[in-house]
């Protein structure tokens, strides 16, 4: 971190910023500044394009927000595209930015996993002879790592280490239900009912956050000689509920949500009692539903609260958990996502080997990916 803000102050304080024009379609927005501590005619040519899933996304509109001030800071004109959670229009996207003249490609995949997607992008990236820098999602299956990102000299990527979140989270979750065990057993009949909201069916990190959040959960709640987790619907092997649109969204977790509030009530004995999303947007989907039904009213206010957990810590669930509506959350760093995506766009544009000067952060050493960097998850509950 310190050699970003040390090479950031160095662009700002030798050159002075510019504009840049605005982007040609709507699904597009630009931004730019000037400078350059080494290679200044290198950083004043770099034309950084940035391409997102979805603008519509909580988590990803923070690193947009994030990234789109560190690239002012570091002196590189960018512009933003927005894919609509479609890889045919991201891929559409990718050839027009190339084509009129873009200097670095910067992508956060649509198709989350899928190494076909990702090394079609890469070959379009060493094709005109420029690097690419993939982040957030996932662009290998497991079993798969460096079928993309070892087969290029010009790539790296910044994310998560998939498993780490679920993880986090059934571990915060464990803890919570062994302390407030009888609290939460609404139905007095021994065991804890939950709901569990998946989001994409084939993105890694929700496969991850969905298997441990409840394995890690039942590790220690079955360690403090309670029973295990119980899901709430017999009826569904799956033991969870998926965004059909593979958004993670509100609409979605609060659809599924006000149905089984439903049919699953306390007067029927078979409330549920702990709700688990793989994001913070479900979860305050969630928690609207329980809000229209009578619960997770906020602190100082009548009625009962059924904890919600989720993931990213996003300033809207942030504030649920201040308000008393929401039990807890995993810290996604968009910022810190942000200020490592800058640092490696930084020595693009300076001339220098992507992964320069990179030893500070915490690589995939278990697969050998030098350039494959992991940004920590961190508990959050206010």
């Amino acid at each position: 971190m310190k050699k970003f803000f040390a090479l950031a102050l160095s662009l700002m304080m030798a050159f002075s910023l510019v504009a840049c024009g605005s982007g040609n379609t709507p699904a597009a927005s630009a931004g730019s500044a000037t400078g350059s501590a080494e290679g200044s005619a290198a950083v004043s040519d770099a034309n950084v394009g940035v391409f997102y899933y979805s603008f519509s996304d909580t988590y990803i509109s923070s690193v947009r927000t994030a990234l789109d001030a560190q690239l002012e800071a570091a002196g590189l004109k960018y512009q933003d595209y927005d894919g609509n959670s479609n890889q045919t229009t991201q891929n559409e996207q990718i050839d027009t930015a190339i084509t009129s003249g873009t200097t670095l490609l910067i992508v956060n995949l649509v198709t989350s996993g899928s190494s076909d997607s990702a090394a079609a992008i890469a070959e379009k990236a060493k094709t005109a002879g420029i690097p690419v820098i993939f982040f957030n999602r996932a662009v290998e299956e497991d079993g798969k790592e460096g079928t993309v990102l070892g087969a290029y000299d010009n790539i790296a990527f910044v994310g998560t280490d998939a498993p780490e979140a679920g993880h986090m989270q059934g571990q915060m979750i464990g803890q919570y239900v062994v302390d407030n065990y009888d609290a939460m057993d609404l139905n007095g009949d021994g065991k804890i009912s939950y709901a569990m909201f998946k989001g994409d069916a084939s993105n890694v990190e929700a496969i991850y956050r969905t298997q441990y959040g409840v394995e890690d959960a039942n590790t220690i709640i079955e360690a403090a000689g309670k029973p295990a987790l119980t899901y709430f619907d017999a009826s569904n092997t799956d033991g969870f509920q998926l965004d059909l649109q593979g958004n993670w969204s509100a609409q979605a977790a609060n659809e599924y949500m006000t149905t089984n509030l439903s049919q699953y009530t306390e007067a029927n004995g078979n409330m549920i009692e702990l709700i688990i999303c793989n994001n913070d947007n479900m979860a305050e989907g969630c928690i609207s539903a329980l809000n229209a039904a009578g619960y997770n009213l906020g602190s100082g206010q009548d009625g009962k609260t059924i904890p919600v957990f989720g993931v990213d810590a996003t300033d809207s669930a942030k504030q649920l958990i201040a308000d008393g509506k929401m039990t807890g959350t995993i810290k996604q760093d968009a910022d810190g996502m942000a200020e490592a995506i800058t640092y490696l766009a930084s020595n693009a544009a300076a001339g220098k080997d992507l992964m320069d000067s990179t030893d500070s952060y915490t690589k995939d050493t278990a697969n050998n990916l030098n350039n494959k960097i992991f940004i920590a998850y961190q508990a959050y509950s206010g």
